[in-house]
């Protein structure tokens, strides 16, 4: 029994040597003479076990060997089956095992792909053709303008737009188009398409050229026109007197501007909260002094505006017309009038006895802040319309209605020479404008949010812009760039406004529940006016500085004074 086994070893072995097509070769006696070509394989028999086969005699080495023909390459081989008894069970077929392994057809001798596999690549295929068919629509120029977009897809003979369709996505479908006609090798058909709108975009241009006369201007009307002389005459005598004014005291040597501005800041340095009183039901939105000092007008988010004594802040008179809320308020620079703006889209002009004597319309959207022109005669209105318009205080006409801003237009003010306008707005943009031409002199960019608050500094070429990122930024007219910028405050800067004298200093109004005053020499700090329980949305300056009037969402009126006279600021030096 154990000599048995040990032959059934002895077999396996010796067929583990051979090749897997001669399974069946290690069953029978093995031939007495192997082929010539090839060298002998003669199985490894332990020295203890004797195989009963007849013995191989020993073969010469041929003389020269040739190189051996690689082996195919073929699926691992199937070890037959074995029976209990350790014989080899028999099959039908010629051979013992398939040459072919699982999963290959046997007619083609192509592997056989399951359902689940050939849906996977199917999957992969459709998703490389949708990636072509992408970086091939990318690659093709399409339209911006939606009007082109729509004559392009009715060309094609695709709908103009569907239902619930936006601008960007009627877009994407034409690109999709495009491509989609690209990829099918419908070349002929857009490329007519492509004809036909040079065609007739060549036509229009044509006729455009035609039409159109060069230099392009839009043509103002008469009334403008008049408006614009009367300025240019205005400011020439501002500016001539304001020139001579500074070299004179340039070069009197008994003039001491430093001295001068020592005192101003002093006096700025004592303001003190002189007075606090509830101007409305609502928060206050804007506040205005007088030319002569000697009243103060304030607007509240009920539409109404209202008239105060100076020093006292007693209450005179109410001024109520607007359907909406007040937005801002202005006093006239050479009358005891007063203008106030308001988000039902009007602005309106008032005597000092709550009369109404002008209502300007035109705006498209609710107005922000107004100023008056120096002369008296003109008013300037900011709007979330995007523009601002230049009225006549007299006839109530709208002179200009200028463009030029992205987004709402917020702020507004003039030069105190009366030559240039500054506006700012959503747009974290400043626009200077030169009124007696009508052209955007400068963009101030520097802002990085939007810019709310704007004011011209007396000496002629500063200016002064504030907004939501928190920043003063002060402009110099002459490098036409920023000399400096202000980390003011903790909140948005709601307005911005220099001392309207000499402007020695600025103040600065914030949503932190401060109102700061700065040094016009070197714009360091000097005052923190604290003692607003919300946010302060606007201020003034009196004309000698002695006064700041601030308003704010906790409804109140503040008036920051300083009595320091000229000795005393004498003796603390």
């Amino acid at each position: 029994m154990e000599v048995e086994e040990e032959q059934t070893t002895s077999t396996v072995s010796a067929e583990t040597s051979v090749p897997s097509s001669d399974v069946q070769s290690t069953v029978s006696p093995v031939p007495a003479v192997l082929p010539s070509p090839v060298q002998p394989v003669i199985p490894t028999v332990p020295p203890s076990i004797v195989p009963p086969i007849a013995p191989i005699p020993s073969i010469p080495p041929p003389t020269t060997l040739r190189p051996l023909a690689p082996l195919p390459v073929r699926p691992p081989s199937i070890r037959p089956p074995m029976s209990q008894n350790g014989e080899v069970r028999s099959t039908d077929s010629d051979s013992d095992h398939d040459d072919s392994g699982p999963g290959i057809n046997k007619g083609t001798g192509e592997y056989e792909i399951s359902e689940e596999s050939r849906l996977v690549r199917e999957r992969q295929e459709k998703a490389m053709q949708e990636l072509m068919m992408k970086r091939r629509a990318a690659a093709l120029a399409v339209p911006t303008n939606d009007m082109a977009v729509r004559a392009r897809l009715r060309r094609l003979g695709e709908p103009i737009t569907l239902f619930g369709e936006r601008e960007m996505e009627r877009r994407d479908r034409l690109r999709m188009i495009m491509a989609k006609l690209d990829a099918e090798g419908q070349l002929e058909k857009l490329m007519k398409a492509h004809e036909d709108e040079e065609a007739v975009a060549s036509a229009a241009q044509e006729e455009a050229e035609e039409d159109l006369q060069y230099p392009f201007y839009t043509e103002g009307s008469k009334a403008l026109l008049d408006a614009r002389v009367d300025i240019a005459k205005f400011s020439l005598v501002r500016a001539a007197a304001r020139l001579h004014r500074a070299r004179r005291r340039r070069d009197d040597p008994d003039e001491d501007i430093d001295a001068e501005m020592d005192w101003a800041l002093k006096q700025a340095e004592n303001l003190v909260l002189d007075c606090s009183e509830i101007g409305d039901d609502r928060p206050l939105s804007g506040c205005s002094f007088s030319a002569d000092g000697k009243c103060l007008a304030t607007c509240s988010l009920t539409g109404a505006a209202k008239l105060w004594s100076m020093p006292e802040v007693k209450k005179i008179s109410t001024f109520k017309g607007h359907t909406e809320r007040a937005t801002d308020v202005a006093y006239s620079p050479v009358h005891n009038h007063l203008a106030t703006a308001s988000a039902d889209r009007t602005a309106r002009y008032w005597n000092d006895q709550g009369s109404l004597l002008k209502t300007f319309e035109g705006h498209l959207d609710r107005l922000a802040r107004i100023s008056f022109h120096p002369s008296g005669k003109y008013l300037g209105t900011a709007s979330f319309d995007k523009t601002w318009r230049l009225w006549d205080i007299e006839t109530g006409e709208e002179l200009l209605l200028q463009e030029g801003h992205s987004r709402s237009v917020y702020g507004l003010t003039f030069h105190h020479d009366g030559s240039l306008a500054a506006s700012c707005g959503l747009d974290s943009l400043a626009r200077v404008w030169d009124l007696r031409t009508g052209r955007s002199i400068l963009a101030l960019e520097g802002h990085v949010k939007p810019v709310l608050g704007i004011s011209f500094s007396p000496n002629g070429y500063h200016l002064a812009t504030g907004g939501e990122d928190n920043t003063c930024r002060i402009w110099d007219l002459r490098k036409k760039k920023s000399l400096y910028v202000i980390p003011a405050h903790s909140n948005l800067i709601s307005q911005v406004k220099f001392e309207p004298q000499e402007g020695y200093f600025l103040v600065t109004a914030s949503y932190d529940m401060t109102a700061k005053v700065w040094s016009a020499r070197d714009f360091k700090p000097v005052k923190t006016l604290s003692g607003h329980e919300s946010k302060v949305t606007s201020l003034d300056i009196l004309g000698d500085g002695r006064y700041i009037a601030t308003v704010s969402h906790d409804r109140t009126i503040k008036l920051w004074s300083s009595n320091m006279t000229s000795e005393q600021a004498m003796d603390v030096d």
